[in-house]
């Protein structure tokens, strides 16, 4: 069960690494989904990139894991909030199909953050679930 608890958990923080690099390298598809009311445009979407790649090495090196779990579920919140739910009404050149898929995903991943937020209540309480 250890090695089943540490391989979730890498598998869990892998894809928010490759979608912190894909906000610096795809920063225009990214600015296409911003809404009018969000600031920064390409800062924001750099910022994001940023927070999203160290939140994934936080939790995969096990350091500050409870913080950057929150930090997350706090991100994917915004995006459902700031992101999602306007373009619900608006969907513009997208397909609402999409749109309600991307919501879904980032409300199960709010939810897996939360989990492994609550998980470990300290520090080292997921080295000891692990070891």
């Amino acid at each position: 069960m250890n090695k089943l608890t540490m391989i979730g958990r890498i598998l869990y923080a892998l894809p928010f690494a490759f979608m912190g690099i894909n906000h610096f390298v795809m920063i225009d598809f990214y600015a296409a989904m911003l809404t009018s009311f969000m600031p920064g445009g390409g800062f924001t979407i750099i910022l994001v990139g940023i927070l999203l790649l160290a939140a994934s090495i936080s939790i995969i090196t096990k350091k500050f894991v409870q913080l950057s779990s929150y930090i997350l579920a706090g991100l994917l919140f915004l995006f459902i909030v700031t992101i999602h739910i306007p373009h619900l009404f608006t969907p513009g050149d997208l397909d609402v199909n999409f749109v309600v898929f991307s919501m879904v995903k980032d409300v199960s991943l709010m939810g897996g953050s939360l989990m492994i937020a609550g998980a470990c209540k300290s520090s080292n309480e997921i080295n000891e679930a692990e070891n």
